[in-house]
């Protein structure tokens, strides 16, 4: 996977991703990061990319031309490394699609993904409607700019990519995989504070191990986003069982 990013702030985006697992899987080479300075591109010698937008109205606007510019370069540099299939260039924006899990298993199955991070009141929509594949937004609010959008969704995506995780059963058991949360983890000691771990995570028994592991991401799916039981795929026992405690949750609150 190779993360090609047009941004204002590099430096925002190569720090974040130098660390952790997104940075080992870096040094290993499942990844690569490729963060590109618009600014680069501005055609004066202050290095100005943004303007006041035509019609008036507070805040500026990150000009067409060096972002355009940008884009064409980061092609280039794919086109001379052999890359000839169509890139998806993903823009930033509350407008946008809101990120899932899903969205991020279709993107990993991706070589290449452009992120376009917009500053100020956004980008020129000419070179949005020239190059912008899919819009995507983290949420329904605002950021300063596109970086930590980007960061999220590489992450998110990186996990996904084969060799990143240690063990990479830990992507699929993960919350939203399956439109379910992920079902309590414990660790030792065996008690603390008064609290024991559940003695079916001692037992060894693997099938009755799997039968807890989704009873408990139902119990915390029902109690804490109900909203994503409509797309999950559940028995029409299981349906039932969800339905008592979101009931109940509704009873309760």
């Amino acid at each position: 996977m190779n993360f090609h990013i047009m941004t204002l702030f590099p430096e925002m985006i190569e720090n974040a991703m130098a660390v952790s697992i997104t940075g080992r899987a870096v040094k290993a080479g499942h990844i690569s990061v490729h963060a590109v300075n618009i600014r680069d591109y501005a055609a004066n010698k202050h290095n100005r990319v943004d303007d006041y937008p035509y019609g008036g109205g507070a805040g500026m606007v990150m000009q067409a031309e060096p972002v355009y510019r940008c884009y064409l370069d980061i092609m280039a540099q794919c086109s001379e490394n052999g890359i000839d299939k169509k890139i998806k260039v993903i823009y930033l924006s509350p407008q946008g699609k809101v990120f899932s899990q899903q969205m991020a298993q279709q993107y990993a199955e991706e070589d290449n993904l452009i992120f376009l991070c917009g500053h100020y009141e956004g980008i020129d929509e000419r070179v949005l409607e020239e190059i912008v594949t899919d819009y995507v937004s983290i949420g329904d609010y605002v950021l300063t700019g596109g970086e930590l959008p980007a960061l999220v969704m590489m992450d998110t995506i990186s996990r996904l990519v084969p060799g990143v995780l240690n063990n990479d059963m830990s992507a699929q058991t993960e919350s939203f995989s399956e439109y379910l949360l992920e079902y309590p983890q414990y660790t030792r000691p065996e008690e603390w504070n008064g609290k024991s771990v559940p003695p079916v995570l001692l037992s060894g028994n693997h099938k009755l191990l799997a039968e807890w592991y989704r009873e408990q991401s139902l119990i915390r799916t029902a109690s804490r986003r109900p909203d994503l039981l409509e797309k999950a795929s559940l028995s029409e026992e299981e349906r039932a069982f969800v339905c008592s405690i979101a009931e109940g949750a509704r009873n309760y609150n």
